[in-house]
């Protein structure tokens, strides 16, 4: 983990380096997946397995319906949700990697809290674009018992979180939101009431639609999976144009995310983003400390040959912060 800072922080002793090419310690999904257990759970998954070329049993992720019901047999199996589905052609992202980042965030929050992790209904996150699969505050809910509040501009990806919520009874832990104005990320969806322990989001990374379906063409050849007599999917975990690209791509909407931070800023204690371009970092950092950001984190996420980052800021001094964690990072029993 890099920091930059604005302003100067109390230093914290060193930790011992993180082996980066594995998943976060606490991830569930570390090792190889026991097959015969998730089939056992979730008895259609066994339509789907198929054996790899090193002899193991493992699913077809150039099938859309194998990695649907894949992600439902994981999320049955480790998150305890009965029901999990999403519409066609929405995003069905892989959960090993989500999970990282909600870790990461815990990390984060552990770090400004004498090294525990705050837990319970007193953490509220809000997930920016949690789209149909509504994964951030499954996996947040039941590893950490956060309270979240999800915000989609996609009136068709919010109504499959809210079945998804209900199916599961989880209404009084996940909250649902509709972005009306697609230009703003903060603006007409926080309430002057709101308060968020910490944001997350899953930005749009491309620029179009074109470079979407390029970038899944580049992974298939990669895989060795551009068989010509094979049809594979134009977009691999699939998405609607919300969920993967918008003018600009990534750096010009993290670049709005950070620019409309800066006007809620008293009313989130940490703000953060994953970041797909290790290019973007930088420009990310700048900005932020032209916003007066007085604490900015980056910290690295691997999962096997993929890596990744989430970037976290902060604009509260250390009396607010500290003040924020008294008021409202209240211990929860056991």
């Amino acid at each position: 983990m890099t920091v930059s800072k604005s302003a100067k922080a109390p230093s914290r002793a060193a930790k011992p380096a993180a082996d980066k090419t594995t998943l976060h310690p606490r991830n569930r999904h570390t090792g190889r997946y026991d097959f015969p257990a998730l089939i056992a759970a979730s008895p259609e998954l066994a339509d789907f397995v198929v054996i790899n070329p090193y002899g193991k049993q493992s699913i077809d992720f150039a099938n859309p319906d194998a990695v649907r019901v894949f992600n439902r047999a994981l999320l049955k199996q480790f998150y305890g949700i009965a029901y999990w589905d999403i519409p066609p052609g929405y995003l069905c992202p892989p959960i090993p990697g989500r999970a990282d980042y909600v870790h990461g965030l815990a990390d984060l929050l552990a770090d400004e809290n004498a090294g525990e992790i705050p837990r319970g209904a007193s953490i509220h996150a809000l997930d920016i674009g949690t789209g149909a699969n509504c994964i951030y505050p499954l996996i947040g809910l039941r590893e950490y018992g956060w309270r979240f509040t999800g915000s989609d501009i996609d009136a068709t990806a919010l109504a499959s979180a809210r079945t998804i919520v209900a199916a599961n009874k989880l209404g009084k832990s996940i909250a649902l939101r509709q972005q009306t104005d697609p230009r703003h990320v903060f603006e007409k969806l926080l309430q002057p009431e709101d308060r968020f322990d910490i944001t997350l989001c899953n930005p749009p990374f491309h620029a179009s639609q074109a470079e979407a379906s390029s970038g899944s063409q580049r992974k298939w050849r990669n895989l060795g999976k551009l068989d010509p007599k094979r049809k594979l999917p134009a977009l691999n975990f699939g998405g609607q144009a919300a969920e993967l690209w918008c003018e600009g791509g990534e750096a010009a909407f993290i670049a709005r995310l950070a620019d409309e931070s800066h006007s809620v800023a008293q009313q989130v204690c940490w703000f953060s983003t994953l970041v797909s371009k290790a290019g973007n970092v930088q420009p990310l950092q700048a900005r932020l400390k032209k916003l007066g950001a007085r604490l900015v984190r980056v910290s690295d996420m691997s999962q096997g040959q993929k890596r990744s980052r989430f970037v976290a800021w902060s604009f509260l001094t250390e009396h607010q912060q500290s003040e924020w964690r008294a008021t409202r990072w209240k211990r929860q029993p056991g």
